[in-house]
């Protein structure tokens, strides 16, 4: 009788890495965080999210589904909006982290952040952090989105207060502003 998986990969090199084995134990990392290097020891299995929270204690990263289907923990990863339970610290690499922390220019709210605060988009703010980022990331690309772009943008999203429709309207606020 065959032995089913021998067979199916007779002859078959497994893919050579450079990349070294990590784990089980904890690794020295350097992420690239809101334009600084950060140094911690991560285990294999903390994803990006636990590793800002924890260790990095940048608490405005929230997890909540721990899945990636709330959106919560919203973060960008080279400009791109990522969530970042679903991202293993280990595998960020070089690659630029941007959190809600490093979003402000010092004391000068980013035009997303204000706008939220004069739409009144946010209730609880668990969800916050998340929707701003991608609405922050949206700008970053599309100058000037429609409503359908911006709903489009925080389309995965979960906000148990319902403040999409002030979302929406802060988001195009903070677009107009920065044309202005």
């Amino acid at each position: 009788m065959l032995n089913a998986p021998s067979a199916l990969f007779a002859g078959v090199e497994p893919e050579k890495s450079d990349l070294p084995s990590v784990g089980p134990n904890a690794v020295a990392i350097t992420l690239q965080i809101n334009g600084a290097a950060r140094t911690l020891h991560a285990e294999p299995r903390m994803t990006l999210a636990q590793a800002l929270r924890g260790p990095l204690g940048l608490t405005g990263t929230k997890i909540a589904c721990n899945r990636g289907a709330c959106s919560a923990c919203t973060v960008w990863l080279d400009g791109l909006a990522v969530c970042s339970c679903m991202i293993l610290a280990v595998d960020v690499g070089a690659r630029r982290v941007t959190t809600i922390e490093g979003l402000a220019q010092g004391e000068t709210l980013h035009p997303v952040q204000q706008a939220f605060i004069d739409h009144d988009a946010l209730q609880c703010g668990f969800c916050t952090p998340g929707l701003v980022m991608s609405c922050a990331a949206l700008l970053e690309s599309t100058a000037a989105p429609s409503a359908e772009q911006v709903r489009t943008a925080i389309s995965g999203h979960i906000c148990r207060c319902g403040t999409y429709p002030h979302v929406v309207t802060a988001t195009l606020e903070a677009a107009a502003a920065r044309k202005g």
